[in-house]
């Protein structure tokens, strides 16, 4: 029997869908991931992976699972992910779905399928989040020249526009002797970078005496691996005892993707966030200091409930004071059972569209100033993607893309040097 994955949202979700699909896949299951442009899949499974960062994130889940019961009225269909464990009774009521459960003992899921298929019965089960994070691995990271590794679960934040806390539970740790385990294994089947990744990243080991440092300290230390990347980090976690220790390994690449939402304080205070401007400014300075070619990428909110116009001049003035390499520009949207959600001053839609315009375009400036600077230089590109035209698309440690002339196989590292820079990517020849 064959089993179809689709996965919606961030890393975390990526990573558990391949760990889902390891699980039947030891239960004799063959894996693929999903293609809205197949045929008709018979009666096969269809995992759905869902995200529920945002109430436009539920209505694209209803309508695409919708489509998915049209185009296969013989397959099982599965849910799991954010969505059910946030919203239970709504999951329940989307009848498209054979199978519901959430985030927790996601263990259970090919005993889950065997009860659909002995019974017939439709089958909703949702267990709540244990203290402890659930042991997931995963070996392999299939078409992929880098894997994830999910290190950290949950979050303790409660940010008044977030309904992440209630889909993902409290903070819980993946223990250390478990990561670096994980980490030999992804090496030994040729992964020379792992991502690092969790729902609160910072938060790793506050629940078991640990900090960040330990995991990348830990993960570091696998021969094999040439490059570890951090995925999303909460800033006021990145204190200076754990950046010099970050700082201290080599293979930690410079790449950090420091979650902002503001520039404002007054709006950052709104959210519920747990540092201010002056703080985040901190930090950044502390990293550039003590990593070199530092690259800075973030997520920033426009539109969030009360936000003036002069608020957001401040917030797009600190953008570019700050001169990300890439920002992920996102307009508010309502999360029912937020306090966001019915704060009063609602910004409007036409309003958080001009604004998500000037801060994509101040983004794409930053970038291209950042990457011109590379112009002349040598840089080594783990290489990715061959494409079409004889190049190949690749990717520096502090994550700046690279197209580089010649054909070169997925997986492999070449030194390249920088002739021009368009759109935001470097042009490269590699060097003779």
């Amino acid at each position: 029997m064959k089993a179809y994955f689709y996965t919606l949202g961030c890393k975390v979700n990526q990573y558990e869908s391949r760990a889902m699909a390891s699980l039947l896949e030891q239960a004799g299951y063959q894996t693929a991931e999903y293609n809205a442009d197949l045929p008709d899949i018979g009666r096969n499974v269809l995992v759905i992976n869902s995200c529920s960062v945002t109430g436009e994130s539920d209505r694209k889940l209803r309508q695409f699972l919708r489509r998915c019961r049209r185009q296969n009225p013989e397959a099982i269909l599965v849910l799991t992910g954010c969505m059910p464990q946030a919203y239970p009774d709504k999951a329940d009521a989307l009848s498209d779905a054979d199978v519901v459960t959430g985030n927790a003992k996601r263990s259970d899921l090919v005993a889950l399928l065997q009860r659909h298929m002995q019974t017939g019965e439709r089958i909703v089960e949702i267990p709540k989040h244990t203290p402890d994070c659930e042991a997931l691995s995963i070996r392999k990271f299939e078409g992929r020249t880098r894997a994830y590794l999910k290190i950290e679960d949950g979050c303790n934040q409660f940010c008044t526009y977030c309904i992440i806390p209630y889909a993902r539970g409290r903070v819980r740790s993946k223990p250390l002797a478990a990561v670096a385990r994980e980490a030999a294994e992804l090496a030994a089947s040729g992964y020379t970078e792992l991502v690092l990744v969790g729902i609160n990243l910072t938060a790793y080991g506050r629940d078991i005496g640990l900090t960040l440092a330990d995991a990348v300290e830990s993960v570091c230390a696998v021969e094999g691996l040439r490059r570890v990347r951090l995925g999303s980090l909460e800033p006021e976690d990145m204190t200076p005892s754990v950046i010099a220790r970050l700082a201290a390994q080599p293979k930690l690449c410079p790449q950090f993707h420091l979650s902002l939402q503001s520039g404002c304080d007054a709006t950052l205070k709104r959210m519920g966030r747990r540092y201010d401007t002056a703080m985040y400014r901190d930090i950044c300075h502390q990293l550039k200091a003590a990593f070199a070619d530092c690259a800075l990428t973030s997520d920033v909110m426009v539109g969030f409930p009360g936000e003036a116009d002069e608020e957001f001049e401040q917030s797009i003035s600190f953008v570019k004071e700050i001169g990300f390499t890439k920002i992920h520009v996102f307009p508010y949207s309502k999360r029912p059972g937020t306090p966001a959600a019915v704060a009063p001053h609602q910004v409007t839609r036409q309003q958080k569209a001009e604004r998500s315009r000037r801060m994509i375009a101040a983004g794409e400036q930053l970038a291209e100033t950042f990457f011109k600077d590379y112009v002349g230089r040598e840089l080594e590109v783990l290489c990715e993607t061959p494409c079409p035209d004889g190049t190949t698309d690749g990717y520096t440690a502090n994550y700046t893309p690279v197209h580089v002339a010649g054909l070169h196989p997925a997986g492999t590292f070449v030194t390249a040097v920088v002739d021009r820079v368009e759109n935001g990517i470097c042009f490269a020849y590699v060097k003779e």
